[in-house]
């Protein structure tokens, strides 16, 4: 026995059927094949008893032939499955309950048995094959195969392959609204694909606007449409699997971790899990890595329109509560220092990024859900939360957004202080990405921000920050008047770790303007500074700032210590970036020392840290450089 199970409008009887004719054709089954569709998520199923009928039918066993009684029945049907030599596959089609098919089995290992269903027959021994949605090459094939076999003239896959692709996701890849979507162009045969696409989006809901596009039948007489057959699967469902289908529905990202499945349904992680292994068997949810669970786009659609609008809000409250504990958290982890409290949960940093990387599409969701009005504040404490970690995965694109969503939300409700904070991180984001007079103004405004509202210790980080955006501008001295500014509020203020910090870039921006022998000192008391507060994160910085001012000084021996020890620190930290950086550095100090072959190495190692770090520009570069090296010193 075998059984293909997948979702509604998944394919699973036309995967069949073409199957078993390929099979008879192949000689598989001499004796044919029979099938009988079950109906299983009608409104009147077919039954066990009803169906051997039908299958008696099939085999030359009517009117007067037919035995009078049940079990009878049951009997004739098996022996003439005995007695026939010649092997059988047996289909059954669309079953939704193990007595629909069980006593149909054919009681004999001779025959074949094929069973299909939305639910797996987990009771039985048998070879489930699942199904999922296409990929999208393979939904773009299906729709422009369907256009050229109605008329070899439409050319709108080709003329339009955005468009197709578009459509094909508003689909979900679901074969069956493939195939509505399909015959609705072939209707619309002088109209473009972009022209559904557009309805569809416009309208929102999918099924809607393929439902009302619907041809009508398929090749086995059943109807093309899609909502009624969604809701037959969810009105079969007990109540609490229901409820958490539908919560699942206003869940953020397109993954959600099953903790924060339990946050939405407001029950305990067990309990939540058990329901979601038993929505996974219906194939209405599926499982992802790492213990997440995701809805199929057109099911999420279907539970938005049933969700109600209080009922999904407080679990979207819930979820940003949950979400909002945990990432700050992890935030106080990767922020830690000796001698402060110890943050909740996370032992290490490790641990507090593991968790950061698994739930960061669900994060980010949320967090731009500021711009609505009833999460706006939830929504941008949770992207205040995330800076550090967005920095130190090097994902500037989440980072951009969810700052300038918190940024638009916080001055629409009057926030300043959590205005300027969402400018800052944007301001950061806007020159990781090489954008500096974006990040010049973003950092004035964050600056003008925190002095109106008189937070001297803000506006010293903002002065720091400003300093960093005009020296990566080349505007040497203004960042080194902005550093000045800043590093005497940090002391003014008492901030020993900010003024630590000040001193590090200061140094930088002086080492830039050519005086090098006072950006040695400055980063040696940055270093000091830092020791001092026991953080070994920027105190690592500092070294390996240090080591360039050695290096440029001509004191190279000095410079690859410097950096060694800076280097040590980031692998300590599994910094991955920014052991690249130091290890670059090791390779040119080693190239200053004359030792072309360490350096190769050193530059060789910059490459595959990059490469951890999701830098693949900064990778290659390590790697031509190595290579070019190479084939210096052979010549």
């Amino acid at each position: 026995m075998s059984a293909v199970t997948g979702m509604g409008g998944i394919g699973k009887t036309a995967l069949a059927v073409e199957a078993a004719h390929r099979a008879r054709a192949e000689g598989w089954f001499p004796g044919g094949f029979l099938f009988v569709d079950l109906r299983g998520y009608d409104d009147d199923p077919v039954t066990a008893d009803q169906a051997v009928l039908s299958l008696l039918d099939a085999m030359g066993v009517q009117g007067a032939d037919l035995p009078p009684t049940t079990a009878r029945q049951y009997d004739a049907y098996r022996a003439l499955l005995t007695e026939r030599r010649e092997r059988m596959l047996l289909i059954l089609d669309n079953a939704s309950d193990p007595s629909q098919y069980v006593p149909l089995l054919p009681g004999t290992d001779h025959h074949r048995v094929l069973i299909t269903s939305r639910d797996r027959p987990d009771a039985l021994p048998v070879r489930v094959i699942d199904l999922e949605a296409l990929d999208p090459a393979e939904s773009a094939a299906l729709i422009t195969r369907a256009l050229h076999d109605a008329d070899e003239r439409d050319d709108r896959a080709t003329r339009e392959p955005d468009a197709l692709r578009e459509l094909t996701s508003c689909c979900g890849h679901l074969p069956l609204a493939l195939q509505i979507a399909a015959a609705m162009l072939r209707r619309r045969r002088h109209r473009d694909i972009a022209s559904l696409v557009t309805e569809i989006k416009q309208v929102g809901d999918p099924t809607v606007v393929l439902d009302k596009g619907s041809p009508g039948t398929d090749l086995y007489g059943r109807s093309l449409v899609l909502r009624p057959v969604l809701e037959t699967s969810y009105h079969r469902l007990p109540a609490d699997q229901a409820r958490l289908l539908r919560l699942l529905s206003v869940a953020p990202g397109t993954e959600t971790g099953t903790e924060a499945v339990a946050a939405l349904a407001d029950l305990g992680t067990e309990a939540t899990l058990s329901l979601l292994d038993e929505l996974a068997a219906t194939h209405l949810v599926t499982s992802g890595s790492g213990r997440h669970w995701r809805l199929h786009d057109l099911v999420r659609a279907f539970g938005a329109a049933v969700v109600g609008r209080e009922e999904g809000e407080a679990a979207r409250e819930r979820v940003l509560r949950f979400y909002h504990r945990w990432a700050d958290a992890a935030d106080d982890r990767l922020r830690w220092t000796p001698g402060r409290p110890v943050p909740e949960r996370f032992a290490d940093r490790r641990q507090a990024l593991e968790w950061l990387d698994g739930e960061r599409t669900g994060l980010v969701a949320a967090a731009l859900w500021a711009q609505e009005e009833r999460f706006s504040g939830a929504a941008v404490r949770l992207g205040e939360c995330l800076g550090v970690y967005f920095d130190w995965r090097r994902y500037f694109d989440d980072w951009l957004s969810v700052s300038r969503a918190a940024a638009q939300a916080a001055h629409r409700t009057g926030d300043r202080l959590r205005e300027a904070g969402a400018w800052t991180n944007l301001g950061t984001a806007l020159r990781k990405v090489g954008r500096e007079e974006e990040a010049i103004d973003a950092h004035t405004r964050a600056r003008d921000l925190f002095r109106a509202a008189g937070h001297r210790h803000y506006e010293a980080a903002a002065w720091h920050n400003l300093g960093i955006a005009l020296q990566d501008s080349d505007r040497i001295e203004e960042a080194i008047e902005a550093y000045t500014r800043a590093r005497e509020l940090h002391r003014a203020t008492g901030n020993h770790l900010g003024e630590a910090m000040t001193w590090n870039h200061f140094g930088s921006a002086l080492r830039e303007a050519g005086r090098i022998e006072e950006a040695i000192k400055a980063h040696t008391r940055a270093l000091g500074l830092f020791q001092a507060q026991g953080d070994r994160h920027t105190e690592a910085d500092a070294w390996g700032n240090l080591g360039i001012a050695l290096r440029q000084s001509g004191r190279e021996k000095e410079a690859i210590e410097a950096s060694a020890t800076a280097l040590a620190i980031y692998q300590e930290f599994e910094d991955w970036y920014r052991v690249g950086i130091t290890l670059h550095n090791l390779a040119v100090a080693h190239l200053a020392a004359l030792r072309p072959a360490d350096a190769r190495v050193h530059w060789l190692r910059a490459a595959d840290a990059y490469a951890d770090a999701n830098a693949p520009t900064e990778s290659a570069a390590a790697r031509t450089a190595a290579e070019t090296l190479r084939e210096a010193v052979k010549e």
